[in-house]
This record gives C-alpha cells, structure tokens and sequence, in this order.
C-alpha cells in the first residue's frame, strides 16, 4: 500500500510531537499559533499596550500577564480576547496536554471558552488518533468531530459538506475577493459543486485534507456512516479506554430501552422526547439523520443496570439543515461506572 501522504496540517498536530506516554504536550509553539490568530494577532488600530502585551508572550507565551495590562487596553473587545485566551492558556499549561486540558473543558471550565478552542482540541486529538489510519472516509468522517456540517437531503441520500466552505462559495464562488466582488454586482459565476467521496474516489482526499471541501454520504449502508462508526470507536477507546462496538441502525424497536446519548444537541432532545413515548412533529423527525447501536464489549465497565443492553445514539440536523456535533457526550454520557 501506497504511504499515506501527512493531512490536518492547520491541526496544529506537527507543533505538539507525542510525548512517552503517547500524549500530545502542550507546547510553546502551540500556544504562539493561538495568538497568531486573528482575534489575538494585532491591526493596525492596537494600542501600544495591546502591542507589546501580544509581543512579550510571543517571546515567552507562558509568562503571567498583570490584569493592570489589559484594563489599559483601548481597544475592550481586544481586552476580552486576550482575557479569554489567557484563561484558556492557563488551563492548557496546567493540564500539561491536550487530552487533559480537553477532559477538563468537557467536565466544564469556570471561564468562557470559545467552540473554537474545543474544535481545535478535538482536532489536534482526532488527527493523533487517526495518525496511522489509511483510510481516508474514516479521515472525512472525523471531520465532524471538530467542524460544523450542512446537511442535503435528496432523493434519500444524506450529503454532509463542510459548512465554513459551503459559506465560502456561496459568498464568493471559491474566487476570492474577485468572487466577492461578482457576488456584489450579482454577476452570474460558474457553478462550483463540491466533491462526494466515494470509495473509488476516497484517496483523493488526503492531499486536499486542509481544504475541508468534500462532501460525506451519510446514507444508512453507505461507507461514509459505516466510517463515522468507526472513528466514534477509535474517539472513545482513546479517551476511555473501552473498547466497544458501533452499528447503525434505521430504528429503535426494544420494549427494554434503557439508555441513549445524542451526538448533539437537536437528537439529544428528540431522543429524550422518544424515550418518554412523546412523538414529535414530522418535520422534527425527519431531521433525525442516523441512528446508532453501541455494545461495549466489558460489561463490568457498564453500569449494572444498563448491563446486557445496547446504549442508542443519535445524529440530527438543527432547523437550518446544519448540523454541530458535540464528540464531548461520547465521554460523559455513557453509562460507564466510574475508575477509582
């Protein structure tokens, strides 16, 4: 088999090499690409202070900022920015890696914390994760664990493509500024359809990985779900320690039924509504995507009342056809009994 050439470089994975333990450190490096991103790196309108604040944790990105530094900020919004960050750098260096840092947002930090920086974690970890996968749905699959999805749904097939680049042509055509700009005067562009991965086509995808603008087959029997189930798999086998075993399945029939987790919010509460024997409208239902049947192989890790019976999972869609995942229930939702 071919070498799989490197993907996910915008991870920041290449800035946090495994430590012994096979952990993602953090890093000086790491916590410098967070303040060179735009909401931290200065404009052309930043105070000096501003300035020289961004400046000195460049040079040394774990040293202690006095709050008499940012309250001197001009700029209030810039303030809050670097606030939030220092919390968030806190937290990382604390932790000491990334799977910790990321154990301790999803327990619930004190202090805001963006989506970004939880996408941005999941993303580090995922690509860790799949470091020696070969296979590149599973690659397209874990896409959903860090980024936002828009959901077409025709003639049954359920296609899933990147949301940020759906916005992204839809505001410029994938032409840039030049394409802004055509879009402004309502100048008709070529239309520019994104492409489905398919197992023939799969292998395409990893010399295009940062780009994030192919489209997943969710559709029940496709390789696309059989890829997410497997990902979900690897996810909480890395975190857990559990090895278990994802099926999809195109209903839940079990008089017994004592236990489910929805993958995000929309099918957290319509599966909740299910459980309760409350039926929700059909265009509620219909956002429903995928269903899912988890065994975990050591019983004994389960909860005894839970023993013996499979746990359901959800996948569903908001009102806009959008779809954000949260890969955090997968580790605090489960019925498992608590180590130690």
């Amino acid at each position: 088999m071919a070498s799989r050439p490197d993907f996910w470089i915008s991870s920041g994975y290449g800035l946090t090499p495994p430590n012994a333990e096979g952990h993602l450190p953090v890093t000086d490096a790491l916590i410098c690409a967070y303040l060179s991103r735009p909401e931290l790196a200065p404009v052309a309108e930043s105070c000096a202070i501003e300035r020289a604040v961004h400046a000195d944790l460049m040079d040394n990105p774990r040293q202690h900022i006095e709050t008499a530094r940012l309250d001197a900020f001009e700029d209030q919004d810039a303030r809050y920015n670097f606030e939030v960050f220092l919390n968030f750098r806190d937290l990382l260096v604390q932790a000491g890696t990334l799977e910790a840092a990321y154990r301790k947002l999803v327990q619930g930090p004190t202090f805001p914390v963006p989506a970004l920086f939880m996408d941005q974690l999941a993303h580090a970890v995922m690509r860790h994760i799949l470091n020696a996968e070969q296979n590149p749905l599973q690659a397209r699959a874990a896409e959903l664990f860090f980024r936002t999805q828009k959901v077409t749904i025709q003639d049954g097939q359920i296609m899933l493509a990147d949301e940020e680049t759906v916005d992204r042509y839809a505001t410029t055509g994938g032409f840039g500024d030049l394409g802004r700009l055509l879009v402004e005067s309502k100048t008709a562009m070529p239309q520019v359809d994104l492409d489905v991965l398919t197992e023939e086509t799969a292998g395409s995808y990893w010399a295009r990985s940062d780009r994030f603008d192919t489209v997943l087959n969710l559709t029940f029997a496709q390789p696309g779900l059989d890829a997410f189930c497997r990902v979900a798999e690897k996810w909480i086998a890395y975190f857990l320690d559990v090895e278990c075993r994802i099926h999809p399945v195109q209903s839940i029939r079990d008089e017994k039924w004592v236990w489910h987790t929805g993958l995000d919010t929309e099918s957290s509460a319509l599966l909740n509504d299910l459980y309760h024997g409350k039926e929700p409208q059909e265009a509620r239902l219909a956002r429903l995507l995928s269903l899912f049947r988890l065994e975990i192989k050591n019983q004994d890790a389960v909860l005894e009342r839970v023993q013996g019976r499979p746990i359901y999972l959800g996948l569903a869609m908001d009102d806009t056809n959008t779809l954000r995942m949260k890969p955090q229930n997968l580790l605090v939702n489960l019925p498992l009994n608590e180590v130690g």
